[in-house]
């Protein structure tokens, strides 16, 4: 439809296409025939295309529903001009335009748009849940809706509406003919290759694709490039694209560039090349009532993951795009260097021998204008004041204006010098007492008046001056917590200020106590409240008279100035400054009496009370002031006044200018003749251009002239720098600079010729202020000049500047007395410069330009790039479409030792998640093509929560900080931190492996021994040592001390549930064993699955399986409440292990029959279950006596943190060793209590609950796990009821009493909880030591009596259930038995560990990690540290993998299959080098010893072994080797909304689940935290963020995270997550 606007069409064919356009939305004609009668209709006035003799447009448009709303479209083209982006700068939306279309044709990155939960979504729109696309189109004919059908409106593209966007913001003739020169040509050319490279979306409804097809089919002929000449006048790009004709010639095909995506609005599309026809997959749709297909992303359904495990879903789909994209290269390359074998040298980034370097002269200092003494000039400004109060009274000094813009109150000169006299009066000598007065001349004193008062200001202002007190004006607090308001409290504290000025209604709208005090702001001093206006205050008796003197050196007035990090500066200015700053303005503006001048400034400070305040009262002129709430009512409220008044001069800002554009259309009678002067204050800021040029553009026809517009340059310390002086001479056009970015980036000053994408457009602000010098000096270091070619640091030297920043004498002498100099080190002038902040160069002809502040400076990767800069290239991707013009805030972050660039935007709140998600990713591209450096991190925040300063603008520091801490809470995010960070350390090589010889010679040269250790001997025999299996143990035990308790049951409530004695379980025993033999039918050797709760039932069915020969396995019973996912294990074990029978109680027999269970799993499969309630009376005939010690006693089944469910075979003789071992270790006999509070199912759990105690005699009180849910202090009070000496939990135990019982120790100490005599409290664990959860478990019970060195872990692992075990020795007991020392805790250098090796470092130092030793070797265990690689042992310095050979090592795996080589490699693996005899089993877990000082009781050295993590879930990224739980604590510390975390790798890529505790809202803070963390400690990249709900991270009964198995319900879309962000 551009053709509408840019051909010659008759009215009667317009009319006529617009009858057309009626009938299809109505659905009278269809789509078909519409294009047909269309291209009738305008066939005759299209231009021929060259080569084939059509326009290659038409084809597009045929494939595209046009359907104009309900409204008639000439009235929607004429409020489409109201669109804001008309008004930016054509000349960079241009440039943005052209560098996206460049970034298009180079290939692009496909973003993966981020998953976002229902709720999160401000508009549920289906698309943001829909995967990318693969093709750019659908494969049906026309548009998505199909052939022919006629569809509603609102589902099919607005083809008008869709080309406006398309051009973006360049003007089309549609609008006010004046502006038609200013579109600069971007016209057809872009709009053209807009409408081929991109589909946009209608207004609602799902989205209309435009077919852009991707053939199959062969094209004939070569390619014909399509090469569209400008058809605008004007230097607009000229866009080629490569397109080719169909055979037809009336179809176009679109020859993608193989990575041509993005303009897709579902989501960027895929980059993944599997087919090229895409698959299409239904989708419920939400919003409509048809069901629309979109094409699937890649073939999802045929893609594996890493491990070969297939997965469908989108979100693999997407993981896989994400992949693809990441293996472009990136633009810097990396450089080869060394790196040290621990040092991971970060990349430094080496300058770029190609960087432009400045090559001009040295420049020199420039000089103002001479500053003219006009002989009636007033001596000081109080002089002034009272020359015209007294002259002429009458005359109007300041007209103010309510909300409606009518004049509210006229302020005469007079009544300006009375009250400021009074003002003068009341404050010296009303204010404390007469003999103690408040305030002295000299001290300082706090103006807090609105906005909406500037005469009462005024009058206060020259009441200070009067009584030679010094004025600090700042905002109104408003609340007790504003953005920055803390600040401004401590300048008036370091000011001394103790009284503030305020004015009537400010007094009582200031927040007030019950009391009605005015409460003490947050950080301010406190102050004397003085409401300062005139019926108020006392007259001065008629003989007082201020005294006026000529101006001098003293403090006239203290302005504040807000820094960069958020820190509030007051700069000083003295009274002859102030002075000389008004004669020279007076001078350069030239001002005369009398003249009317509106302001629309902030009256309080800078341009606008230098103007408004100061300088007019010089001149006596009138000054008209505008408040900011009128202008947010009103913006044309400005413009209206200069007319009313015929002002001659209007002090503004771009903002002012932009505003009134945007709502001049309702104003006729505008005339702006009478202006001679239209001050723009920001006009130094780089995209102030634009609107400078757009408003001229549209009120030149109003009577606006072009010299009219006088931009200016400014600082808080060097007052006005420039200004540009209204010239009588309109032919002199105001000077320009179109600027190299590349060049600006590397500091110097390229005008830029043939790159047009990347250039700043900048105006000149004018001359020097007469009597001042100025030179530019480099921004850091010496204050050296620079080359005339070189931007830098404006300096100015003048009477007319601040001179310190009050009370802060070091940062004054770096910004007040800079002594510039030049290349030969000689000071250039004798009298001290100021530095500005301002960043520019002096241009020919002494003009200045500024091409940015020092405080929107960011270096990143050693350029130098600008806030500003980056804000306006964001603003003119689309601009104002989808975020508001004046709210974004760029600011850098500081991430592994760079800086990174931050974008946030408030995004408005009509736009979808596919828009906002659209406009970032072009946003990237855009400040990618234009200033070449990523943005770290682009975030959109809900309208109206960024927060403002008190003039509307953005407070950036508190912006930055809300961000920092997490409590930004944006709406969208996209981390691009693949793309930026640039300076990781170099992926670690392998080296070759060195033969053994070589391992063994290093270790001696370097005096490291090979890394092994052993437990003791196992010792000589003891009684029921003689028994080689526990059977006959139990029968021994039934005859000797038959009534001996051994087991004692607790229930919830901590009182005895049931207990056995020796002879009571020989019996139980013995009739299962009969049940077995008569109803089981069972023969030896066959396995019996237990399905019992934790208790004793289980360890009497244990013992009756012993009896009748058979070989029992334990198996977890599945929980009533969640049938559905236990009930599958429980099936799986007792299939896996093969067992010919399941024995358990009545009320678990009822559930595995149950409804609930046929629906989980194949009840009819089950083997025969027993019910063991009900034994038979009888005794067995023969109790079975196995032959072969080496046959199998029990099995063990458990399910690694991997997932992996595995069997390990025990033989008899291998338990017996076990218990033997465990007795010995422990030292257990018959007179000892243990309390166990462990899960009975497998591992050191089962052997301590139904072995130990049968083989040792002690008792065991056992205290189910599960019981403590009901009551958290149920373990430690039986420990202490029982006063129990050794006790052994698990982690998740401890955790339960660390979290539930915290708030809880005084009563339970005042219950008489008392855990003095605990010496042994042992965590069993396969994993590493939990060392924080250790930790605040000892401190949080210290105070029940438990010894801090009471708590100890201990090791265990499949093949080996376990290798340590620490029991603690304290007292005397440590100088008697076998004790061990106390285990050690070392930090060690996590970088190091990172490449496999040990580097002790000290607590504290950066980088550290802390290690406890996982316990004390068992007896008969031998230990040795092997290269998990190469088999070959290790040295003492090294991580490897812990091998052990020990009597009870498990025999191997049982498995349905007989994977005989895993079980050899792991049961019988020999070392393949060194001692290559003995036979080793392998843990599968990493860890190293390390001999300690401490020695045993026999008098060795006792070596420590600590265990690092599993082989299985450790991570290899970057040729590096991560453990999970490391990334994990870092994650967790960042943000305290985080309770639990997970990380895994997919495809190289790092994903990183966090569970929420909080608010929804708070999900995307998170995303930007858990990557600066996981880059600043670990150096890497998070490629995934997965936001998910508390618990949904699986735990196994250890308490150990299964993060395979939070992998798969990832991948395949089970997790339900809150937020998934993609980082690029």
């Amino acid at each position: 439809m551009a053709d509408r606007d840019t051909l010659p069409l008759p009215l009667e064919v317009r009319t006529r296409l617009a009858e057309l356009e009626l009938e299809l939305s109505e659905g009278d004609i269809t789509q078909k025939g519409y294009e047909k009668k269309r291209s009738k209709l305008i066939g005759a006035f299209l231009p021929q295309a060259p080569g084939k003799g059509m326009d290659p447009s038409v084809p597009h448009e045929r494939r595209t529903p046009v359907t104009p709303g309900s409204s008639s479209r000439y009235h929607r083209r004429r409020s489409s001009g109201s669109r804001d982006e008309r008004y930016r700068s054509d000349v960079h939306t241009e440039a943005v335009q052209a560098a996206l279309a460049k970034q298009k044709e180079r290939g692009k990155m496909a973003v993966p748009m981020p998953s976002k939960r229902r709720s999160l979504v401000v508009q549920s729109s289906m698309d943001a849940y829909t995967p990318p696309d693969t093709s750019s189109g659908s494969e049906g004919e026309g548009s998505m809706q199909g052939e022919g059908t006629p569809t509603s409106s609102q589902s099919s593209i607005n083809m008008e509406n869709w080309i406006s966007r398309a051009i973006h913001g360049s003007t089309t003739s549609s609008t006010t003919s004046s502006s038609s020169t200013q579109s600069g040509g971007s016209g057809a050319a872009s709009r053209l290759a807009d409408v081929m490279g991109q589909t946009h979306l209608g207004k609602s409804g799902p989205i209309a694709h435009l077919s852009l097809k991707r053939k199959t089919r062969k094209v004939l002929g070569p390619p014909v490039p399509v090469t569209v000449e400008n058809g605008n006048t004007g230097p607009g790009p000229v866009v080629r694209r490569s397109c080719e004709f169909g055979s037809g010639g009336s179809e176009l095909v679109w020859q993608q560039p193989p990575l041509e995506k993005q303009e897709n609005h579902s989501a960027p599309p895929d980059v993944t090349s599997y087919t090229t026809d895409s698959i299409q997959v239904e989708r419920p749709q939400g919003s409509t009532t048809t069901s629309r297909s979109t094409p699937k992303y890649g073939n999802a359904e045929l893609m594996e993951t890493g491990d070969g495990v297939p997965v469908g879903g989108r979100v693999s789909a997407k993981i896989q795009q994400l992949v693809n994209t990441l293996k472009r290269p990136k633009r810097p390359p990396l450089r080869e260097f060394f790196v040290d074998d621990f040092e991971e040298l970060l990349e430094v980034q080496q300058p770029d021998p190609n960087q432009p370097k400045a090559e001009g002269a040295q420049m020199l200092a420039m000089r103002g204008e001479q500053l003219g003494v006009v002989t009636n000039w007033p001596l000081s400004l109080e002089a002034a004041l009272q020359r015209w109060g007294t002259i002429s009274p009458k005359a109007p000094c300041l007209t103010t204006m309510d909300t409606n813009g009518k004049p509210l109150y006229i302020l005469t000169y007079g009544k300006l010098w009375t009250r400021s006299i009074k003002v003068a009066y009341n404050i010296l000598h009303k204010l404390g007492s007469k003999q103690e007065p408040m305030l002295r001349p000299g001290d300082r004193v706090a103006l807090v008046f609105p906005n909406n008062d500037p005469a009462a200001f005024m009058v206060a202002f020259y009441g200070c001056l009067l009584a030679e007190v010094v004025p600090v004006p700042i905002e109104v607090p408003l609340t007790r917590k504003d953005a920055g308001s803390q600040q401004i409290g401590f300048l008036l504290g370091s000011c001394g200020v103790t009284v503030a000025l305020t004015s009537d209604a400010c007094h009582k709208g200031l927040p007030k106590s019950p009391t009605g005090e005015i409460p003490q702001f947050k950080g301010w001093p406190k102050l004397l409240w003085f409401v300062s206006e005139s019926k108020h205050i006392s007259k001065p008796p008629r003989d007082w008279f201020p005294h006026i003197k000529d101006a001098n050196n003293e403090t006239a007035y203290i302005e504040y100035k807000t820094c960069k990090d958020g820190s509030v500066l007051g700069v000083t200015v003295m009274r002859i400054a102030l002075l000389t700053h008004c004669q020279a303005l007076t001078q350069s503006c030239g001002y005369t009496e009398a003249e009317t001048i509106v302001n629309v400034l902030d009256f309080k400070k800078d341009v606008g009370l230098w103007h408004g305040i100061l300088t007019s009262v010089m001149n006596m002129m009138h000054v008209i002031s505008i408040p900011y709430s009128l202008m947010k009512v009103n913006p044309l409220s400005w413009i209206q006044k200069v007319c009313q008044y015929k002002a001659k001069v209007a002090c503004v800002k771009s903002r002012d200018m932009h505003w009134a554009l945007v709502a001049h259309r309702d104003q006729r009678d505008i005339n702006l003749s009478s202006l001679r002067m239209l001050v723009v204050a920001d006009g130094a800021n780089p995209w102030s251009v634009s609107s400078c040029d757009a408003f001229l553009n549209v009120f030149q026809s109003k009577g606006l002239k072009p010299e009219v517009i006088c931009p200016c340059a400014s600082s808080p310390e060097a007052l006005t720098v420039a200004i540009r002086r209204p010239t009588d001479d309109s032919n002199q056009p105001p000077g320009r600079g179109v600027l190299s970015m590349q060049g600006l980036s590397h500091g110097v000053i390229r005008v830029d010729s043939e790159e047009k994408l990347s250039v700043l457009t900048l105006q000149d602000v004018g001359t020097v202020m007469p009597g001042a010098l100025m030179c530019v000096v480099k921004p850091d270091g010496v204050p050296q000049l620079c080359k005339t070619d070189e931007i830098g640091e404006l300096c100015v030297g003048s009477i007319a500047t601040g001179t310190s920043y009050y009370g802060l004498s070091g940062m004054t002498k770096n910004t007040f007395e800079v002594f510039p100099m030049n290349s030969v080190g000689a000071l250039i002038s004798e009298y001290p410069f100021t530095r500005t902040g301002l960043l520019g160069f002096v241009g020919p002809g002494g003009l200045c330009f500024i091409a940015g502040k020092m405080d929107g400076l960011m270096v990143v990767g050693g350029r130098r790039h600008n806030a500003d800069d980056i804000v306006a290239t964001a603003l003119a991707v689309e601009p104002m479409k989808f975020v508001y013009r004046g709210r974004i805030a760029v600011f850098s972050i500081s991430v592994l030792h760079d800086e990174r660039i931050v974008v946030v935007a408030e995004q408005r709140p009509d736009s979808t998640e596919e828009d906002s998600f659209q406009w970032m990713s072009r946003v990237l591209q855009a400040i990618d093509g234009i200033h070449q450096v990523g943005v770290y991190c682009l975030a959109l925040v809900p309208s109206n929560t960024l927060p403002k300063t008190p003039l509307g603008g953005i407070h950036l520091s508190e912006s930055k900080q809300l961000f920092l801490e997490g409590s930004l809470h944006p709406c969208n995010v996209l981390m691009c931190p693949h793309t930026c960070v640039t300076n990781l350390p170099k992926p670690r090589q392998k080296q070759p492996e060195i033969g053994p010889a070589s391992v063994m010679v290093g270790n001696l040269v370097s005096g490291k021994r090979i890394a092994q250790a052993s437990g003791r001997d196992l010792g000589q025999m003891e009684d029921n040592d003689q028994f080689l299996f526990l059977s006959e143990v139990l029968q021994w035990r039934a005859q000797t001390t038959p009534d001996h308790v051994l087991y004692t049951l607790l229930n919830c409530r901590g009182t005895i549930a049931s207990s056995l004695t020796c002879v009571q379980l020989h019996k139980r025993a013995e009739k299962i064993a009969t049940m077995l033999a008569e109803r089981g039918h069972l023969q030896d050797g066959e396995h019996i699955a237990l399905v019992y709760p934790p208790g004793i039932d289980l360890i009497a069915a244990f013992y009756g399986c012993l009896y009748a020969g058979c070989v029992p396995i334990t198996v977890r019973p599945p929980h009533p409440q969640n049938i559905a996912t236990t009930l599958p294990t429980v099936k799986m074990i007792v299939e896996v292990s093969r067992s010919a029978c399941m024995m358990t109680t009545a009320g678990i027999c009822k559930l595995l029959r149950s409804k609930e269970a046929s629906a989980a799993v194949d009840v009819r499969s089950w083997p025969p279950v027993l019910d063991t309630d009900d034994l038979p009376r009888k005794k067995p005939p023969l109790l079975y006596k196995p032959s072969n010690p080496d046959t199998l006693a029990y099995l063990d089944f458990s399910v690694s943190t991997t997932g992996m469910l595995a069997g390990v075979k025990m033989s008899h003789t291998a338990t017996s060793a076990f218990c033997r071992s465990i007795k010995l270790q422990c030292e257990l006999y018959p007179s000892r209590e243990v309390a166990i509070c462990l899960d009975p199912y497998c591992g050191l759990g089962f052997v301590l609950w139904c072995l130990c105690s049968v083989y040792s005699g002690h008792q065991s009180i056992l205290i189910p796990p599960s019981e403590l849910e009901v009551n958290p202090a149920l373990w430690l009070l039986a420990v202490s009821q029982y006063k129990v000496r050794d006790t052994f939990c698990s982690y998740s135990v401890m955790e339960l009493c660390t979290k539930g019982l915290g708030l809880q120790t005084e009563s339970l100490k005042s219950r008489g909880l008392d855990l003095s005599r605990v010496r042994t409290c042992v965590v069993v664990a396969e994993e590493r030591p939990r060392i924080a959860l250790t930790q605040s478990f000892s401190k949080l019970f210290k105070d029940l009596g438990l010894h801090p060195r009471a708590v100890s872990t201990s090791f265990g692992c499949r093949v080996n259930l376990a290798v340590c075990l620490q029991p603690h020795r304290l007292g005397k007991l440590a100088d008697q038995g076998t004790s061990g020392p106390d285990p050690t805790t070392v930090y060690v250098d996590m970088r190091a560990l990172r490449h496999d090796r040990v580097r002790l470092v000290e607590r504290g130092s950066p980088h550290s990690l802390p290690l406890m030793e996982s316990g004390k070797i068992l007896p008969g265990v031998r230990i040795i540290i092997a290269n998990p690689e190469t088999k070959g042992p290790l040295g003492d310095s090294h991580l490897g993998e812990i091998w052990v050979c020990s009597g009870h090592n498990a025999s191997g795996y049982f498995t349905v299959y007989g994977d005989e080589a895993l079980q050899s490699d792991h049961f019988t693996s020999r070392l393949s080098f060194g001692d290559t005899q003995t036979i080793w089993a392998r843990t599968g877990y990493l860890g190293f010893l390390r001999r300690t000082e401490l020695t045993d009781a026999s008098g060795e050295r006792h070596d420590a072994l600590y265990v690092v993590g599993a082989l299985d879930e450790a991570m290899e990224l970057r040729g590096m080797r991560y453990h999970p739980i490391d990334i994990e604590t870092s994650v967790i510390r960042t943000h305290k909304s985080i309770t639990e975390c997970a990380v895994f790798t997919w495809t190289n890529l790092l994903v990183v689940v966090v569970e929420l505790d909080g608010s929804e809202q708070e999900a995307l803070d998170l995303v930007p935290l858990v990557t600066n963390v996981v880059l600043e400690e670990h150096y890497l990249i998070v490629g995934v963020v997965v936001v998910v709900d508390i618990g949904v991270i699986p735990i196994n009964s250890r308490g150990e995270k299964q993060r395979m198995h939070l992998r798969d319900g990832f991948l395949a879309d089970q997790l339900d997550p809150i937020y998934v962000a993609y980082n690029m």
